[in-house]
């Protein structure tokens, strides 16, 4: 394996870790305007108070890495995407906003416009990054110097927006799996019936997004000619399908997570798949940006190696240990929010 294979490895790991962790919390963003009255919002709310900052390390983590990695990339897929990328730096800025200014008045006008915008800044994240993924599938027009020649309007083509809205069912079933753990009483009966309509929602929204792949990205499947091992993550992805409501109906929601993380964890390694070698796919008769022609040069990437091997697992010791300290049921305290 050459080191540009390797940090695209990388990538997809930091990609990976970043979509599990962050994607229960923005789920429990985009259910939080259905939950009923003040207590039970603070409950979600303190849910995810300890650990959503530290969720988002592994989004700086992978941005960083891809812009020392392959700054090629980075650089035209920012230029691209830049009204995207910003509406979407607002709306983590405004996810973050809304949880830290809700509590601070006790006025129900205050603290309902605060729980809007929690909700809506954490749909568009979910939305932006799935408009975003949904474009680097299916291919956006470059020129010679991999410079974008498309429009914005061109970026919301059907296809990515059905990605957009697939995401939003992905993390609406991760975030609801999540708070059912981590509620408990009346809460987290209501909770149990979000599972099971988020779950469908998913479930609808996979067969959708999959035939319109099969059948607009052929490119998708390439791969797998290739590696035919691959398929085996396939199966695997809906086995885990498979054995959340399997897992919902025994009363084990444990068992249900980890079936939703390992669904996740297969999405992203299956987006991988479609994509490599590429890294920007171009819908022009121009060349794509790929591993090699936009990686940075090969001692660069080999001294980041060494760093990476020290810097992800103290990221993911760091991650584990938190997780560890405020495992177990929510409870509302002097500092909740």
């Amino acid at each position: 394996m050459d080191f540009a294979t390797l940090w695209f490895v990388i990538l997809g790991f930091l990609l990976t870790g970043y979509a599990i962790l962050d994607g229960f919390d923005l789920g429990v963003g985009i259910l939080h305007l259905f939950v009923k009255g003040d207590q039970d919002r603070r409950l979600t709310l303190n849910s995810i108070g300890p650990l959503w900052d530290g969720n988002e390390v592994w989004l700086v983590t992978f941005g960083g890495a891809l812009f020392a990695a392959f700054p090629e990339a980075y650089a035209t897929a920012m230029s691209a995407l830049y009204f995207p990328v910003i509406v979407l730096l607002f709306s983590l800025i405004g996810r973050a906003i809304s949880i830290e200014f809700r509590s601070k008045r006790p006025s129900a006008a205050w603290r309902g416009w605060w729980d809007f915008s929690f909700f809506l800044s954490s749909a568009t994240v979910v939305f932006v990054f799935g408009v975003a993924a949904g474009n680097m599938m299916y291919g956006i027009p470059l020129d010679a110097g991999f410079e974008h020649t498309g429009s914005l309007l061109g970026l919301l083509d059907p296809y990515s927006i059905a990605v957009g809205f697939f995401a939003i069912s992905v993390c609406a079933m991760h975030g609801s799996i999540f708070l059912y753990l981590k509620t408990e009483g009346a809460l987290q009966a209501q909770v149990h019936r979000w599972m099971w309509r988020t779950f469908f929602a998913f479930l609808a929204m996979y067969a959708v997004v999959t035939a319109l792949t099969l059948a607009t990205v052929p490119h998708a499947v390439r791969n797998f000619a290739e590696w035919p091992a691959a398929w085996i993550v396939v199966v695997l992805n809906v086995l885990a399908i498979a054995n959340i409501p399997r897992a919902i109906h025994q009363g084990r929601p444990g068992y249900a997570f980890v079936s939703s993380c390992c669904t996740i964890a297969a999405l992203v390694f299956l987006f991988g798949m479609a994509l490599f070698p590429n890294l920007v796919v171009s819908s022009s008769a121009h060349p794509s940006l790929t591993i090699h022609n936009a990686a940075s040069s090969e001692p660069t990437l080999k001294l980041m190696a060494l760093i990476a091997a020290v810097g992800i697992p103290f990221v993911a010791t760091y991650t584990g240990i938190v997780y560890w300290v405020f495992r177990g049921k929510v409870k509302l305290g002097k500092f909740s929010y």
